[in-house]
């Protein structure tokens, strides 16, 4: 090794490990982020930009009574005292705690433009004024009594408080969003009636479940009595979720709420009615709502609907016009909360600081509790304050009675003694405080120096100084006054004013609904324009659908060596299905059909076909048709199309074949008879009875064959006959009592069919 190698380092710099360093740097900054930026204290569900904003809002004496001053005032005391960070942040935060649609009880009283929910920004700082509201002195309400703890600003020059008394459980009532490093919280808003019944449960028994904190009927109209029923969000909607689901979600602290548009039907006479959308889910911009369904309007992905528009003035009325007066409402609706954000879904993590320390998830009982101890906390605190400020004012009434009842020698120590105050505490026996008091008091003070007064105001404070020791001594009586502060709290945003009126701000403004029970088919159909399709299906397996039901279908449109296989009508709206030989069903839907133009396309690119498997039928669903499906062996059952319609490109397992059998027929079960025959030309007539129904299988023998297997099946009536036709075009009847030669039981062997029979073996030649 060289000497340069062994030198050391320079005073003024370190070798450090790139990686622990990096990790330390990193671990840094995600614990600032999550306690100092992104996750809300427990306690007052504030984070530290929007405690800071209230803080300096205090400060500036923005009261509710009081007038308003510029935001840009008190941006400036945040910036300049408490919060180091740009303005733009501060003042997006003070606008959001002014928005009604963003907050479910506002701290913030704005005047002037502060945005609106089309997404629009507030104006500049400079032009908006602001003051506090009356649910943001609550949370700050007993700063000043040594409620809560302060700590040094950043500079070191002011004080801030850790966390405000918040008599107001502002976490769940208002609700919180934000993103850390590695978590995130979103809580919804909540209403305060509900919250405050639940806080009353839990203060009666401690150990209350989620599941008994959550209304047990939720269907019932809201009243004061309601525990919790789920969020009420400041823009309301209608939240479509089931009791069980309301409480999985808040026992974990994890979850999301369905929430739908609210809209009526409103008629506008012959036949014809508009659906008014009154009310949007809690987050959306109702320009870009708009914005959104006239884009699926342009791109033809609703149907159903005509026009949008919006007549929005202070409340919301967006106007959906259907294509015309049959359309069920219902239906265009639901294709509407599936394409657009007239239905979201709120997600429920309750992250939050608890003790303003440590990150945890929460439950709704949990969250509660914090909010709770955090008050009795308070009201300890304040109490101890409150008794301390007594105590001080006594001692000076004691003193101020002694110097009553001696007022002439107190006079004269004053106007004759060099140090009056040590000549006051050795004549009267008084302290430092009381000596102090006497002598800072006015001459004209001296009048009302009565002692009745004295002795009145001493016995008042002395009762309450008592009371409160009994307060601070006794648990039970803390949770009592606590118990009484929540009543108090709740009076004051009840559900309705005095005249049965909703009560502005504490009206739930969320009802609680069920989701409509419309026919998925038929929401399914109403997202596909409804055409006249032909179908076309080549001998290769290449498949195409020209507009219209007169498509003409000619060798030329086909690939060299290929033909055509079949052709048939059909509509876009039509599921298709396929039977291939390996017994699997698949089903296309018909607006998955690749157009006229060209030859088409495999059918292999719209289903995952077998390897070695081809086509055996392609025909259109009817729903509640029943057919029979056979091998080439001749087993076969009764299947219903319901129960053969397969969910995925995988298709469905139907019938049950081992090689070298096959899948041979599908055809319809119209009738109460069987008529099939083999490849060895013999004909069996059997009742549809001997046939079982089932869903998947091998089946059961349809007929007994030595050589070959079965070439054709028919069903039909036996009070209409058999029916056949060559390949002529000739039809030939056979009416049931002339096919007592062939008629059997099922599994027989059959008989050489009927004269004039075509030679292929096919009832259709």
């Amino acid at each position: 090794m060289s000497d340069a190698d062994t030198t050391p380092p320079p005073d003024d710099l370190r070798i450090v490990d790139l990686k622990q360093a990096l990790e330390e740097r990193y671990l840094s900054y995600a614990l600032s982020t999550i306690t100092q930026r992104a996750l809300p204290d427990a306690r007052d569900g504030l984070k530290p930009v929007h405690r800071r904003i209230l803080h300096a809002m205090r400060l500036l004496k923005l009261d509710p009574s009081q007038g308003y001053k510029k935001s840009a005032r008190v941006v400036g005391d945040v910036i300049g005292k408490f919060h180091p960070h740009g303005d733009s942040s501060i003042y997006d935060a003070l606008v959001r705690l002014a928005q009604d649609f963003s907050l479910r009880y506002p701290l913030v009283d704005g005047q002037g433009n502060f945005g609106n929910i089309d997404g629009d920004s507030a104006a500049a700082m400079r032009y908006t004024e602001s003051r506090m509201t009356e649910v943001a002195t609550r949370l700050l309400e007993g700063i000043t009594e040594n409620a809560i703890d302060f700590k040094p600003t950043y500079d070191g020059e002011d004080d801030e408080p850790i966390v405000l008394p918040s008599n107001f459980p502002n976490l769940l009532a208002n609700g919180s969003m934000g993103i850390a490093v590695g978590m995130a919280t979103s809580v919804p808003p909540h209403n305060i009636v509900e919250l405050c019944n639940a806080s009353l449960k839990l203060i009666q028994n401690p150990n209350a479940t989620v599941e008994e904190l959550i209304q047990q009927d939720l269907s019932a109209p809201p009243s004061m009595d309601d525990l919790v029923r789920g969020p009420d969000y400041p823009t309301g909607g209608q939240l479509v979720e089931s009791r069980s689901a309301i409480v999985h979600a808040y026992e974990t602290g994890r979850g999301s709420f369905r929430t739908r548009a609210t809209w009526d039907k409103e008629d506008k006479g012959r036949g014809v009615y508009q659906i008014v959308v009154t009310q949007i889910p809690y987050g959306v911009q109702k320009s870009r709502l708009v914005e959104k369904i006239a884009e699926l309007l342009l791109a033809k992905k609703l149907p159903l609907l005509k026009d949008v528009r919006d007549e929005s003035a202070d409340d919301i009325r967006l106007i959906l016009e259907p294509k015309n007066g049959q359309v069920d409402a219902v239906i265009l609706m639901e294709q509407l909360f599936k394409l657009t954000e007239l239905e979201v879904r709120f997600g429920l993590n309750l992250n939050v600081l608890d003790r303003g320390t440590m990150p945890r998830v929460m439950s709704l009982a949990d969250a509660l509790r914090a909010w709770l101890e955090h008050r009795k906390e308070v009201l300890v605190r304040r109490s101890q304050f409150r008794v301390d400020q007594i105590t001080a004012r006594l001692e000076v009434l004691d003193g101020y009675i002694i110097a009553y009842l001696n007022l002439d020698e107190v006079i004269r120590i004053i106007r004759e003694d060099d140090d009056p105050k040590a000549s006051l505490i050795a004549t009267f026996k008084l302290t430092d405080n009381q000596a102090e008091a006497i002598l800072n008091m006015r001459l004209r003070s001296l009048r009302k120096l009565e002692e009745m007064e004295l002795r009145t105001e001493h016995s008042n404070l002395s009762e309450e100084r008592t009371k409160l020791e009994a307060l601070l001594g006794s648990e039970k009586r803390q949770w009592g006054e606590i118990a009484k502060q929540v009543e108090a709290l709740k009076k004051s945003y009840p559900l309705f004013s005095k005249d049965g009126v909703p009560h502005p701000l504490g009206a739930r403004r969320t009802i609680l609904g069920v989701a409509p029970k419309a026919d998925l088919a038929e929401i399914t159909e109403a997202f596909i324009e409804r055409e006249p399709i032909t179908v076309v299906l080549s001998e290769k397996g290449w498949i195409r659908a020209p507009k219209g039901h007169n498509a003409t279908v000619d060798d030329k449109a086909f690939k060299s060596g290929d033909r055509l296989r079949l052709s048939f009508n059909c509509e876009t709206t039509d599921k298709l299905l396929m039977l291939t030989t390996d017994g699997r069903v698949y089903t296309i839907g018909a607006d998955k059909l690749p157009g006229g133009r060209g030859q088409g396309e495999p059918v292999r690119l719209l289903v995952d076909m077998e390897e070695g498997a081809d086509i055996v039928a392609l025909f259109v669903h009817k729903p509640g048709q029943k057919r029979i499906i056979a091998s080439s062996a001749g087993y076969g059952f009764i299947v219903s199309e319901d129960d053969i319609i397969a969910n995925t490109r995988k298709g469905k397992q139907v019938l049950n074949v081992s090689a070298p059998e096959e899948a041979k027929l599908i055809v319809p079960s119209d009738g109460d008879r069987v008529a099939i025959i083999g490849q060895n030309r013999k004909l069996l007539v059997f009742p549809m009875t001997q046939l079982a129904q089932m869903t998947r299988g091998k089946g059961v023998r349809l007929q007994r064959y030595k050589d070959g297997g079965v070439s054709d099946i028919k069903t039909f009536f036996a009070a209409d006959g058999l029916t056949w036709q060559d390949s002529s075009g000739r039809t030939y009847s056979k009416p049931t009592e002339e096919l007592v030669d062939w008629a059997g039981d099922r599994a027989a062997a059959g008989r050489q069919p009927p004269t004039g029979f075509p030679k292929n073996n096919k009832f259709v030649g």
